[in-house]
């Protein structure tokens, strides 16, 4: 008697890439019709009192732009990450996994820095209102990405060596709230 031989392996299924990849999708649509409703609020104070920013408020631009420029940083160690974890190097890849989460959690300081500074109020106006919704919904996701940084590290460094589809999906996800910021830096920061 002769036994089959096993079939072919079956194809990767890839489900963290095609979540995190659904889930930037989802990210990008809110923050972009969040951006959408802010320059039409924007536009119609501006066409009704002649202005947007509230008198006696100042956004602080040095804050703003170092979290602009950290995400270069916060890029590359993600890159770097995904590169160690492809050549089997643990070490490197939990290092650059810690520099991640560290600098992310430097633009959540930044971002409570700026909250600081300006001195607003959440129910002071329309743009109070609509400062706090935008960004704050920047620092729940950069604190998402923290979080996403160390269950990384836990799943990677505890022995999933060989599976480094969930460090690239990290390394996404970074990258996709690299260019959320942006768009929030233009339009919240940039053109007040």
């Amino acid at each position: 008697m002769q036994a089959l031989s096993a079939g072919p392996a079956p194809a990767p299924q890839r489900q963290m890439l095609v979540g995190v990849s659904l889930a930037i999708v989802a990210m990008t649509m809110l923050v972009g019709g969040m951006l959408a409703v802010w320059s039409q609020q924007r536009t119609q104070a501006i066409d009704d009192t002649g202005t947007w920013l509230p008198d006696g408020v100042t956004v602080p631009e040095v804050p703003t732009n170092v979290m602009l420029m950290a995400f270069v940083g916060i890029c590359v160690f993600g890159q770097w990450a995904v590169y160690a974890a492809k050549n089997d190097d643990r070490g490197h890849a939990a290092f650059a996994l810690a520099c991640t989460a560290f600098v992310g959690l430097l633009v959540i300081n930044a971002q409570a820095f700026v909250y600081h500074e300006m001195g607003l109020g959440i129910s002071d106006g329309t743009y109070a209102a609509m400062f706090y919704g935008i960004t704050g919904l920047f620092m729940l996701l950069m604190i998402v990405g923290v979080v996403f940084s160390a269950v990384t590290a836990f799943r990677y460094i505890g022995g999933r060596v060989h599976d480094s589809e969930i460090v690239v999906a990290h390394a996404l996800y970074w990258y996709a709230i690299a260019v959320v910021y942006a768009a929030v830096w233009f339009v919240v920061y940039v053109t007040k």
